[in-house]
This record gives C-alpha cells, structure tokens and sequence, in this order.
C-alpha cells in the first residue's frame, strides 16, 4: 500500500500544524528530507527511535524550510498501523504548503478524506464503530456529545455488536445442524429454548435502536422551536436565551415573517432554537407564507416551546399539548391574567429575566422525559448509519421467529438468521464492501 502524507491541523495561522506520513516508506521518505540539529547526520535518526521527538529542520535541497519536532511510530504500534511519522513545524500556510509539496515529491502521495482512519480499520485498529467516533469527538459541539463519542471510542458499540453476534452465530448453528442432520427432529423443549433466545436478542436490539433519537439530538442538537399567537415574546425569548439580539422586536404584529435559527447550550444539552411568525388567521400573503413555515418547523420540532402573554386572557379552549410540548408563560412582570390559574406552564418575564432558570429546568426535565432517560445512563447511543444495519437486523430476526413459530423447515430460518447476522455485522465493518466504507470516510477531514 502506497506511502500516504496530510496536514492533519486545520488550515491558517497558529503556533504548531501537524503533518503526517503512514505507510511502508514513511521513514525513508522522512530521513530524505530531515536534517538533525544535534549531529547534523541523518543516520542520527537511523533506524527512528519510536515515540521519541527528534529535533531538526527539514530541508529541500540544502534550503531549509523550518525548524521541526519529528516523531515516529514503528508498525504495528501506530494509530493506522503502519509506520507513522508525525512532523510538528511552525503553523503558518505557505510553511505547511512547502512541507507537504515537499514529502509529495520525495514520493508519498496526497491522502484521501479519511485515509488514516481508514488504514486505521483496515489493519485491525479500530471497529467501524470506532472509526466513525473519531470524527464524532472532532465535531462534537456539547460534553454530552463528547461523552457519547468517547464511550464509542472505547469500543462499548463495537463490544456490544460483537457479543450479539457471537451469541446470534451460535443460536445460527444450532439451526444448521438441524438442517445437515434432518433425521435429529427439533424436540418441543430445544425448539422452546431457541425460540426464546431469539425473543431475548429481538428485545436486545430494539433497546438499541430506542437509542437513535438521542444519538441524533447530541450529534446535530434538539431541534426546539418556539411556537404561539404573535406579539407574545418569542422573539424576545430567542434574544434572552442567546445573550444578544438576534430578532427584531417589535410591538406590531406578524413582525417575525420567516424562521431564524441559533445554536445555544442549556445544561449541556445542544439545542437548535427556531423562531417562528406568530399562529393566528391573516389576508397578508407574506405573512401566510411564515404561518405556513413555522407550522412546518413545529411538525418537525423535538421540543416546542408554546409562548403566551400572561397577562392576556388564556385562549379558550385551551390548545392540545403533545408529549414535545413545554409551555411558557411570558410577561410575568406584569399581572397574571385570572384565566391563566392553575395552568401547568413555565412563568418568565423577557424583560426582568425572571424565571429563565426555571425555563431551562423544565427544558432538561422535558428532553429527558421525551428521550426515555438521562444521557448519563446510557452506554451507547447509535447513529443513523447504526440504526438502519440494527433495524434490518431485527427485523430479518422476526422473519426467523416467524418461521420457527409456523413450523416452516429450518432452511428458512437458517436464511433468515443469516441476512440479520451479516445486517448487524455491517455496524462494526464485518460486511467489507468498498461502497459501504466509501460512503462513511468520505465525511472525514483530510489528514484524518
């Protein structure tokens, strides 16, 4: 396999980049552009000493470039694998550039999106699993997020897959040697056992797959959207919650005509914050068309924040929650409308800032209500790649309970266990096809 080299640092100014080197020529490669400051030899560094930082300059053709830390890491202890040399140079582009351009034309070739971490599964470093944490950790944007991402880095995913298809494998067999020796009819009690354990790993998986919607919600934040009649504070509520001014307030109605959205943090939880045009009937076709959208970001929301003033007259009937929905009651700085008594809602005012604690209380305890459990009882959380392997699994799995319950000959069941044990071996990487790997590493950074 061909000698792969990156910057690994993202790109711009900044004290230290990193360039790396992976495969069978990384030092030979190295050695032929790295000049040491102690002895001024290469063969200072010959043969590399692992895991020791070697100071020196890299030079092209006597001009020298920079001044350099290199490291090296002999196969198979690497992070591919391979024998890895790390070059950390001064964090300027035209340096990095130079440095790179150089490597690329002592003969390495420029590495791929996700090459290293590729390499990295490939030689038996990593699960897929694993893999895919890593990019995981890079983005993660909350400590809940990057908690999930290094519980996966762990091997907690990987370890769970494995086990279940190592106790699937077996449940498989049995039914295979059913199917070579015919003459061995399944007994009532080995077929009750069986059909059991099939049950047991259907309810395993679909524990599992509970787990997607909270992997999603930490990886791409809670969609909330804050929702009510106009002119009620949403906007204001938007403003409070960021910290800035982000929508224009208005005292004139319908001012809010499209949706604006920001990322904010509440008790580390990554929330996505849309603010919607105010609910009520208009002739305005401007205005219409932002009814339209905000009732189509409030079908789509994870939370909904329902927004009303306090102070005016509660609707009547009141409107029908749903399970997403948390209600506020704005303005209360002011008198609380008799109406409202003994309403169940969240009590702030956007203008004193009264109750904005309470506010993100509630919104933790609804987002915890909403996704089954608290994120800090959780081994795992899988994503939409996983749930999508998980599901196929499960449901090839009930194919099988199916056939084992209507008495169809083994063969069926055998097939069916088959298609779940290769879905659920998809998750760690154990179904090895260039499409499927293809498709993840492509999302990586070069270098990584």
């Amino acid at each position: 396999m061909e000698t792969i080299a990156a910057i690994a640092t993202p790109p711009g100014q900044g004290a230290i980049a990193l360039i790396r080197l992976s495969g069978s020529n990384a030092f030979s490669i190295a050695r032929s552009v790295f000049l040491s400051k102690t002895t001024k030899k290469t063969s200072d560094i010959e043969p590399f000493r692992p895991r020791v930082a070697h100071f020196g300059v890299i030079s092209d053709h006597g001009i020298v470039l920079d001044e350099v830390l290199l490291t090296a890491f002999r196969a198979p202890a690497s992070f591919t694998g391979e024998d890895v040399v790390e070059i950390a140079c001064h964090g300027g582009s035209l340096v990095t550039r130079r440095i790179l351009e150089l490597l690329l034309r002592s003969g390495a070739s420029a590495a791929a999106p996700g090459e290293f971490t590729r390499r990295a599964f490939l030689n038996g470093k990593l699960d897929l699993t694993q893999a895919e944490a890593v990019m995981d950790i890079i983005g993660a944007q909350s400590d809940l997020a990057l908690k999930a991402a290094a519980r996966q880095l762990e091997g907690r995913l990987g370890n769970w897959i494995r086990s279940f298809h190592s106790e699937l494998l077996d449940l498989s067999a049995h039914v295979e040697a059913f199917i070579d020796f015919p003459e061995e009819d399944i007994s009532p009690d080995t077929g009750a056992v069986m059909l059991g354990r099939m049950r047991e790993k259907i309810a395993d998986l679909e524990r599992l797959l509970a787990t997607a919607q909270q992997g999603r919600v930490l990886r791409a934040g809670v969609r909330t959207v804050l929702s009510g009649p106009p002119n009620v504070g949403k906007s204001s509520l938007l403003n409070l919650l960021l910290g800035f001014d982000r929508a224009i307030v208005s005292a004139l109605p319908g001012t809010t005509r499209d949706t604006l959205e920001e990322a904010i943090m509440v008790q580390g939880w990554p929330l996505r914050l849309v603010d919607t045009a105010g609910l009520r009937d208009s002739a305005d076709a401007l205005e219409q068309a932002g009814i339209l959208r905000a009732q189509e970001q409030r079908n789509q929301a994870d939370l909904v924040l329902v927004v009303f003033d306090g102070a005016l007259s509660a609707p009547a009937p009141l409107p029908a929650q749903d399970p997403r929905m948390l209600w506020v009651l704005n303005k209360a700085d002011l008198v609380e409308h008799p109406s409202w008594r003994g309403v169940s809602a969240v009590r702030i005012s956007c203008v004193s800032q009264r109750g904005l604690a309470d506010l993100e209380a509630a919104v933790v305890g609804k987002l915890q209500q909403i996704l089954g459990q608290s994120e800090a009882e959780n081994d795992v959380t899988i994503n939409a790649r996983h749930h999508e392997c998980l599901k196929r699994s499960a449901d090839f799995l009930k194919a099988a309970e199916a056939a084992f319950i209507n008495k169809l000959p083994p063969e069926f069941v055998a097939e069916e266990l088959r298609a779940s044990l290769a879905a659920a071996g998809e998750v760690v990487g154990r179904a090895d096809t260039e499409d499927l790997l293809g498709r993840i590493f492509s999302t990586f950074c070069i270098g990584k």
